[in-house]
């Protein structure tokens, strides 16, 4: 039965200030939402608030799925889940599943930031040659290739070994790997289960940033609302120097997801599992195809981390041309590393017990809170840093990780800035507006901006972003 927008408006139900409930009825199971969504309902359009909703409610019909399906401040259509969704699924339930659309085509597609000890009067006179300088070592947009030399023998034991490689061929630091997430390796992750087209796809893209709204961007410290967390982190003064890199597993992942949902469409057949939309494909955790879908998007999660760390060594190269010094003595050290798209294992409290769960974060970053035994001693007493990016021409955020989170979204939240049309939608004008306008305004704000083709910089242009979280 088809309903009006006004109908589907009336079953949000405020529970408080920041959250609010999907009536049953709506999609049988669909509890939770947060409030900063609301506003963001709107009639029409492939990238409003209903069509995720929807996709929320759907995910909370899967098969094993525990607490509540979750959508986050960011929220926006994706394909099967919503992009700024997160749930969980009991591993010991036998008919719990996991959906490669739960994790995204781009597994691990994450953040890294870097500090430095520069300042922003440092950089300002060199702005356009730091620019240009990351430009020509970091290769970008869409079919980009790598610089790191690599055999297909190595790129498998990369798969598995991460940070092994990267520190014996001198691409990353002894101490890089204590700020990641995960430390920068999942164990399960078997290359076995890598395709040989997804590894073909992945081989010559390693140390590239991509296309898209990914970036490497030059930060400056504009606030600091606590200052233990943020000196532990190394931030410790406005006008502080950072950089963000935004990347994540490239054609290998894509193909990884787009192989398991061949694989799984035949497992639902198989095992009988009906889901309410058939972007939603999934297996039973326990079956051969959930199983060989969890290594292999470990390995391409493994993938990106290397990707990241490479291009964390290029972004090092370019600091220290154009300053004429080495990256130690720039400070140039990891903070953190953080994945937006994946699916992992965790233990967690449910209702007073200890459960283990399957918890996928889709567009959406893990948040523990201090004394978490996953989190780096370094930032035991602060909580994990969160990365949460903005859009061209705002402003991005380190938050921390709480108890309040852990028991609300499994220590989850949200990852970025929210697209308002799906990309494939945006045109090369937006409200009359073209690239080279674009360009000249972000110039006028003091941006120096380097990209492969300047029509990308619409599908990241502000005015087309939610720009308070």
């Amino acid at each position: 039965m088809s309903r009006s927008y006004n109908d589907e408006l009336q079953y949000l139900d405020k529970i408080h200030k920041n959250c609010w409930r999907i009536k049953k009825g709506f999609v049988p199971n669909m509890q939770f939402v947060f409030e900063e969504l609301r506003n963001a309902c709107r009639g029409g359009g492939f990238g409003g608030f209903l069509p995720a909703m929807k996709q929320i409610g759907n995910v909370a019909a899967l098969p094993g799925i525990v607490h509540r399906s979750i959508g986050l401040p960011d929220v926006h259509s994706g394909y099967g889940f919503a992009i700024g969704n997160m749930a969980a699924f009991d591993m010991d339930d036998p008919e719990a599943v996991v959906s490669p659309g739960g994790v995204g085509f781009d597994i691990n597609c994450g953040v890294r930031l870097l500090r430095t000890n520069l300042d922003e009067g440092d950089v300002q006179p060199v702005k356009e040659q730091l620019a240009q300088s990351m430009f020509d070592h970091i290769p970008v947009g869409v079919g980009s290739k790598g610089v790191i030399p690599m055999g297909a023998n190595v790129f498998v034991c990369v798969l598995e070994f991460v940070f092994e490689w990267s520190l014996r061929e001198g691409y990353a630091w002894a101490e890089d790997k204590e700020h990641c997430e995960e430390y920068g390796r999942m164990l399960q992750a078997d290359p076995n289960k890598v395709s040989s087209k997804a590894k073909k796809r992945g081989l010559p893209q390693l140390g590239t940033l991509g296309a898209g709204n990914h970036y490497a961007e030059i930060q400056v410290v504009d606030e600091i609302y606590n200052d233990y967390a943020a000196k532990k982190m190394g931030i410790d003064h406005k006008g502080q120097i950072c950089v963000m890199i935004h990347s994540g597993s490239r054609g290998l992942g894509h193909q990884v997801a787009t192989d398991a949902l061949v694989a799984m469409e035949k497992a639902m057949k198989r095992d009988n599992i009906i889901v309410n939309d058939r972007q939603l494909a999934c297996a039973r955790i326990t079956s051969p195809e959930g199983q060989d879908y969890l290594k292999g998007m470990a390995a391409a999660g493994n993938y990106a981390w290397v990707n990241r760390s490479s291009m964390t060594f290029l972004t090092r190269q370019a600091f220290s041309k154009v300053f004429n010094t080495t990256p130690d003595d720039l400070d140039m050290h990891v903070i953190y590393d953080v994945s937006h798209n994946i699916a992992k294992v965790e233990e967690h409290m449910l209702e007073g017990k200890q459960k283990t769960l399957l918890v996928h974060r889709k567009g959406s970053t893990r948040a523990f809170p201090p004394h978490h035994p996953l989190i780096p001693v370094d930032y035991q007493l602060t909580g994990q840093p969160v990365l949460i990016g903005g859009t061209m021409g705002t402003c991005s955020y380190v938050l921390t990780g709480t108890e309040q989170g852990m028991t609300e979204t499994f220590g989850t939240t949200c990852h970025g800035a929210v697209s308002h049309v799906i990309r494939s939608a945006t045109v090369v004008v937006v409200d009359g507006v073209g690239c080279e306008d674009v360009l000249d305004k972000l110039a006028d704000l003091g941006i120096a901006i380097r990209v492969a083709s300047p029509k990308l910089v619409m599908e990241e242009v502000s005015s087309l972003h939610n720009q308070k979280l």
